[in-house]
């Protein structure tokens, strides 16, 4: 079985008809044997379908996805799991353990899933359901519209590391001002010069958002199979209706009904960012 993810950063790009390049993974069984980075030759549904059929490919791993190249997608016999996210390899892993299910499958006892409406809780990063958000970047600079590679440090104001490019050793690649980062990360880096470091405090309504109090969701246990195994204070993955994943707190259960925490882990939160541009394309 060969295995294709959308791919950026050795992280999951979140959207298909956009991903400059997939990695693929030969898989025997349940083990990975092989993987290569393979670059996306063509723009549009059918061929970047087409590509992924010409390597052989049985299983698409992705972000968001719309339903033409869901289409395209099925007509060449390539089964699409939706709405994943973080690691490249980790999430493959977790695919072929059973623990990433496709987006139209039912609950199992490892990612609990059920349809809802879910609101994201303020314009942020890779999330395919806040797609629109910066369709035009609510601020200008000279690296607005252009790739540009950074480094960077992310810290909360206790000083504790949350996240590092350097911990991956390699870069930050993304498209500035083309909503791919969190608003106060994208708008700091679109002035910046290469080799320049910049350090940065974002309050919550540039970075995660506030909590939304409509995004703590009480469904009936009977109404979601499977969750009755979940305890309070772990954490599971849930599908809004248009089919994204999204990770989800239990923050309550009784006999009847489960409620979960919808919320960006990092929302009401501040984050401080030391930044360095790399390079601009």
């Amino acid at each position: 079985m060969k295995i294709a993810v959308t791919f950026h950063n050795n992280t999951v790009f979140q959207h298909f008809g956009r991903t400059e390049s997939f990695k693929v993974f030969e898989v025997d069984g349940d083990k990975i044997i092989a993987s290569k980075v393979i670059s996306s030759t063509g723009e549009g549904h059918g061929a970047l379908a087409g590509l992924l059929s010409g390597y052989d490919i049985d299983v698409l791993i992705c972000g968001g996805i719309g339903q033409g190249a869901r289409n395209a997608l099925a007509a060449q016999n390539i089964e699409v799991c939706a709405g994943a996210e973080g690691d490249v390899d980790a999430v493959v892993e977790a695919y072929l353990k059973g623990e990433l299910v496709p987006s139209d499958a039912s609950c199992d006892h490892h990612h609990h899933e059920h349809d809802h409406d879910h609101e994201c809780g303020g314009c942020h990063d890779h999330h395919e359901g806040c797609t629109g958000c910066h369709s035009k970047p609510p601020f200008d600079g000279k690296n607005v519209s252009k790739k540009v590679k950074v480094h960077y440090r992310g810290t909360f104001n206790d000083g504790s590391q949350f996240d590092a490019s350097y911990d991956r050793g390699e870069p930050l690649e993304f498209i500035c001002g083309a909503g791919q980062m969190i608003l106060g990360f994208d708008k700091a880096v679109a002035d910046m010069e290469p080799g320049e470091t910049k350090n940065v405090h974002l309050m919550p309504e540039e970075a995660y958002g506030y909590p939304n109090p409509q995004a703590i969701v009480t469904i009936c246990i009977q109404d979601m199979p499977g969750c009755e195994d979940l305890n309070v204070g772990e954490r599971v993955m849930l599908r809004d209706e248009m089919g994204h994943r999204f990770v989800s707190l239990v923050t309550a259960k009784d006999e009847n009904t489960i409620t979960f925490d919808t919320n960006h882990e990092m929302a009401g939160k501040e984050l401080n960012f030391e930044i360095t541009l790399v390079s601009v394309e």
